[in-house]
């Protein structure tokens, strides 16, 4: 028990140093980024240190499993060196033993990761899309997901444009049953349109039999038009309201459950949703994973030579894996792997593709 907290301590602080460490190259790198990205705008160094340390946290997340085989080599790599670990074995050590704090300690941090850095990622994500959309004085489309429905805001040649739709297509550009709320620069509320169905088409909306209330008028239902067929200009694209949406790492994981169920009432697609949101679950499995694939190369004495090209071995598993997750997301979100397969394999296979060849060079 006593060993097996010394090797916890030890993998911990070996993962809180090599942490130390991208973050600063993180927030360094990043700082330079922000003065590139606006460089047309008034944007000084306090202003890009400010934009650099929102968006660190996500920046942190991303590279998680690949801090933890770094901090996994780091410290069996020393333990070699000082023949510490030639001492455990010689005390009857099994390597699986030895092993378990470590990865018991990477699960641990992984679940607080999920648990307690997702929503600050979340939360940092949108502080980051809201200001840096400040400085590049824009108005980009919001959309906004709700028990009531879907709503949408967008700029319009008159002002403001809020839509609320009962329902909506997978992909946004179909709406069923529709209310515009047209707003003036000045005026406040000018026109309310409400059409049994919208369309969004190449620089415009095409809505059906719908009617148009002019609330500037002293008696709108007296002024109030019925149309059949009613354009309304807008710049928005297919894309642009897809991307409105924002990514699934903007949403807390805590709240991503309901937001699924309602982007499922509203009649979009929560595909790459449900895989974010299972790709988080897995995260735990995937950082014991990368403890096992770092261990299991570098788990020996290093008088027994070519201990940096075990390294470099390992370094190059817990990439591969790495990128394989990624890639197995993205089969996930394009619907060409069930979401279960796509998020829960790679770390899957990576803890027993590592177990595997531990087993065999306790054997050998």
């Amino acid at each position: 028990m006593i060993l097996a907290r010394y090797l916890a301590r030890r993998f911990l602080f070996n993962f809180a140093s090599v942490s130390g460490v991208f973050v600063g190259l993180l927030l360094l790198i990043d700082m330079v980024e922000q003065l590139r990205r606006f460089a047309d705008s008034p944007v000084g160094m306090t202003e890009a240190a400010r934009l650099a340390a929102l968006n660190l946290p996500g920046a942190y997340y991303k590279i998680l499993p690949l801090i933890t085989m770094l901090a996994t080599l780091a410290m069996f790599v020393a333990l070699s060196r000082t023949s510490e670990l030639v001492a455990m074995r010689s005390a009857g050590r099994h390597g699986l033993r030895l092993l378990a704090a470590p990865v018991l300690a990477a699960a641990a941090l992984g679940a607080v990761a999920v648990a307690v850095l997702n929503p600050i990622v979340a939360a940092t994500s949108q502080r980051y899309d809201i200001v840096s959309d400040r400085l590049r004085g824009g108005d980009g489309s919001v959309i906004s997901i709700s028990r009531e429905g879907l709503w949408l805001r967008e700029a319009a040649p008159e002002g403001q444009r809020v839509i609320r739709a009962e329902r909506a297509t997978g992909d946004g550009t179909q709406l069923g049953e529709v209310t515009f709320l047209i707003f003036g620069r000045e005026t406040g509320p000018m026109r309310r349109i409400e059409a049994d169905e919208a369309r969004l088409e190449a620089g415009h909306w095409q809505l059906g039999n719908a009617k148009d209330w002019p609330l500037l008028a002293p008696n709108p239902e007296l002024s109030a038009l019925a149309h059949e067929a009613l354009i309304l200009p807008s710049d928005l694209t297919q894309a642009r309201l897809r991307d409105s949406f924002g990514a699934p790492s903007s949403i807390p994981i805590w709240d991503l459950p309901a937001f699924i169920q309602r982007l499922d009432a509203a009649g979009f697609s929560a595909r790459q949703h449900r895989v974010w949101f299972q790709m988080e679950l897995a995260l735990p499995l995937f950082m014991a994973a990368m403890v096992m694939i770092g261990a299991g190369f570098t788990m020996r004495h290093a008088r027994a030579g070519k201990l940096g090209k075990h390294v470099l071995a390992a370094l190059l598993g817990g990439f591969g894996f790495f990128f394989l997750r990624n890639f197995a997301q993205v089969l996930g979100e394009t619907g060409q792997l069930p979401i279960l397969l796509a998020a829960w394999t790679p770390p899957a296979a990576a803890a027993l593709l590592a177990l595997a060849y531990i087993l065999h060079r306790e054997d050998a």
